[in-house]
């Protein structure tokens, strides 16, 4: 199997952004897996999913897409036909007719959740000291300084639109179930990966394994690429 005959392309999801993928990107590579990294505005599920068409359409040929979190939503949005597979990342993946926010509040969380609620501006900031407890609590301290530095807010406008009918119901899906994940709880990812018959990989992970745990990310993005060549 040529590995290059598809790209990965990975896509960042709340208070995230690309250089989270880096350790992933450098291990892809390194198995010579061509990929590419999206940056989302996270105004608007739809104008995500345009960020994310503008990217594929650069692209020439069949593609792996990869989504964390909120993310999940965004890859199964698109209507490209050059996706050949889904891989979520402890993703969210809402089906016909449901909000991201409804996905992500159907079992309730833990008592290390952070409480979210729009800022002065109207956007959702993770309160900087939520990466050490809730979000990438295996991440050294300088990372989760790094990353609550960098944090890209999300808007409520993202994760409250009904969405379409999803990719995932067309294409083959991939699943990491993060079981440390204090962000989205275990029981919901359980729920989202066998609503989706995904191939499934459950790890006792954190939210953010694309940072604290790359290896097994790129492991299962590679499985994924291997079986749908």
């Amino acid at each position: 199997m040529n590995a290059t005959a598809k790209t990965v392309v990975l896509v960042h999801g709340a208070w995230a952004d690309p250089s989270s993928w880096d350790g992933v990107v450098k291990l892809l590579r390194s198995k010579h897996i061509d990929t590419v990294t999206v940056s989302l505005p996270l105004l608007s599920l739809a104008g995500d999913v345009a960020a994310l068409d503008d990217v594929l359409e650069r692209i020439p040929g069949p593609v792996v897409l990869v989504g964390h979190a909120y993310a999940g939503a965004v890859i199964a949005a698109t209507q490209s036909p050059k996706v050949a597979a889904l891989v979520y990342i402890a993703g969210l993946a809402p089906d016909e007719g449901e909000t991201v926010a409804e996905v992500f509040n159907r079992y309730p969380h833990d008592d290390k959740a952070p409480a979210l609620a729009p800022g002065q501006d109207g956007l959702f900031w993770l309160p900087a000291e939520a990466f050490a407890t809730a979000f990438a609590q295996h991440a050294t301290a300088q990372q989760q300084q790094a990353l609550a530095a960098s944090q890209r807010p999300i808007s409520p406008a993202a994760i409250t639109v009904p969405v379409g009918r999803p990719l995932w119901k067309k294409v083959p899906a991939w699943y990491l179930v993060a079981q440390h994940d204090h962000m989205i709880p275990e029981k919901t990812q359980r729920f989202i990966t066998e609503r989706m018959h995904a191939h499934t990989t459950i790890l006792p992970v954190d939210h953010l394994p694309s940072v604290t745990a790359p290896l097994p990310v790129a492991e299962l993005i590679a499985d994924a690429v291997r079986h749908t060549a």
